[in-house]
């Protein structure tokens, strides 16, 4: 394919779903991602589309949010990936609250086997998905319909948050930075969402790679108020993702990357002990303080004491305790 032919599919891609990552682009066009960044990058110098880490949107696309359609394409396996991940963090006989999106419907579909849950929700996607789930109880805010997510918003879905306490929110949103934190381009959205995070104890915020960097018009959730962030392997010349990911572990948030590229990701542990298995591969980024993790370190680390009678053996150190009592 011709570099005209790329940029004309390219653009008509973005058109239609106002955001496109590059790792979705280079695989329609058939080509790398070096290839797709360089041609992004010349549409963008024409002023046709506008750069995003990992993506390209619409010009003005800060502003825009792209419905349903559009972002169930985007981005799938990562979703997955990311969902099968943060299903580990949930507990037997948990009370939770899901937020709406399409990563969040993922989950939600990973928590139908959860026995004894209770699940509260905005997202009629998220219900749905738990419909038939016998050991599962969805309680629904109230609210008017938003049609392009399938979200209840406005005052009726905040005032219905009132008063409640869960032990964790699991959020998704258009954009995340270490700056302002995870953001979405609808005020009533953010709105719901503000309201979903003063429920939990705990914000678990669910983005993939693309979202890193990126930020949009409303705040939902500043960053020393995320707990933790589940998100995929960034690509290895996504320097920027990169960055960003280590300036979240860098003010304190927990990072968990699911589906590490090559294998490298380790396994880790999910609430109560319970080892994540070996498919959701999972990496810890170290963070500074008390909430720093170190997967599988346990039995590792060993007192200087105990490090030096094992190197020099327990006959010597009775040895030692001989020789002092002649004394």
């Amino acid at each position: 394919m011709f570099a005209a032919e790329r940029r004309q599919l390219i653009l008509e891609m973005v058109r239609a779903n106002g955001a496109v990552s590059l790792r979705e682009l280079a695989r329609v066009v058939q080509t790398s991602e070096v290839t797709v960044r360089r041609d992004v990058r010349a549409l963008e110098a024409e002023g046709l589309l506008d750069r995003r880490h990992g993506g390209a949107v619409l010009p003005g696309g800060f502003t825009r949010e792209s419905g349903f359609p559009q972002k169930s394409h985007l981005a799938t396996a990562e979703k997955t990936a990311i969902a099968d991940l943060a299903a580990n963090f949930v507990e037997e006989g948990e009370a939770i609250v899901v937020g709406a999106g399409t990563t969040t419907q993922e989950l939600a579909r990973r928590l139908a086997r959860v026995p004894g849950l209770t699940v509260v929700t905005n997202s009629l996607l998220v219900a749905q998905a738990l419909a038939h789930a016998n050991r599962v109880e969805v309680v629904m805010t109230g609210g008017t319909l938003r049609g392009s997510n399938y979200a209840l918003v406005g005052s009726g879905a905040e005032q219905s948050l009132h008063g409640l306490r869960v032990s964790r929110a699991f959020l998704s949103g258009a954009g995340l930075t270490a700056e302002r934190g995870l953001s979405t381009s609808n005020m009533l959205s953010a709105s719901v969402d503000r309201a979903l995070v003063q429920a939990a104890a705990e914000v678990v915020v669910l983005a993939d790679h693309t979202k890193l960097g990126t930020d949009t018009m409303f705040q939902t959730v500043p960053t020393d108020l995320i707990t933790r962030l589940v998100t995929d392997e960034p690509p290895a010349h996504d320097d920027r993702a990169a960055t960003e990911l280590q300036a979240l572990a860098d003010q304190g948030v927990q990072i968990a990357v699911a589906g590490g590229q090559g294998g490298s990701a380790g396994s880790g542990a999910g609430p109560g002990g319970d080892a994540v298995p070996a498919r959701q591969q999972r990496r810890d980024v170290p963070v500074p303080g008390p909430r720093r993790q170190v997967p599988g370190a346990g039995g590792q680390l060993r007192s200087a004491s105990a490090s030096m009678l094992g190197e020099q053996g327990p006959g010597a150190e009775r040895a030692r305790v001989a020789d002092m009592r002649r004394r």
